[in-house]
């Protein structure tokens, strides 16, 4: 990196948040900044910077992520579902990947004692009682919301 953008990228660590909201929209052709927050603004300005300086991503780089973001669900982390699909990601038949086979005894050992339930089909079974999910059997257990996959190591 060249001496003059190192000394403007430390230069940004000196200003403001409103100077920092000014010198964005000097980078970013008067859009305004969808954040208060220094170092959002500060990370931002500092790339902007760069990319500035060196033309920014190269053109087979800008193609590869324009055909990922029609692949991915960038919020969710996961492939989009295709149009002719008609299961979801990671489940077989509705029934999530992360369970064992219905008729499974799942085990835990909890404050001295050993927590046992039964996959069903439809639910799971604990203490001869029928629960929807694993989360309401492990609030069951522990009196406090757990998530049912983390508390059954699942």
């Amino acid at each position: 990196m060249s001496e003059s953008i190192t000394a403007q990228i430390a230069a940004l660590q000196e200003m403001s948040v409103n100077e920092l909201r000014v010198k964005y929209r000097e980078l970013f052709e008067g859009k305004e900044p969808n954040s208060s927050n220094r170092g959002f603004l500060w990370r931002r300005i500092a790339y902007r910077i760069q990319e500035l300086k060196f033309s920014g991503l190269s053109g087979p780089a800008k193609a590869r992520l324009e055909a990922l973001k029609t692949e991915l669900d960038p919020i969710n982390k996961v492939a989009k579902r295709s149009t002719n699909q008609s299961k979801s990601p990671g489940k077989n038949n509705g029934r999530d990947s992360r369970l064992p086979l219905p008729g499974t005894v799942v085990r835990r050992k909890y404050k001295g004692s050993i927590v046992e339930v039964k996959v069903l089909s439809d639910g799971f079974e604990y203490d001869g009682r029928p629960f929807k999910t694993l989360t309401a059997v492990a609030k069951e257990v522990t009196g406090c919301h757990w998530n049912g996959y983390l508390f059954f190591d699942l």
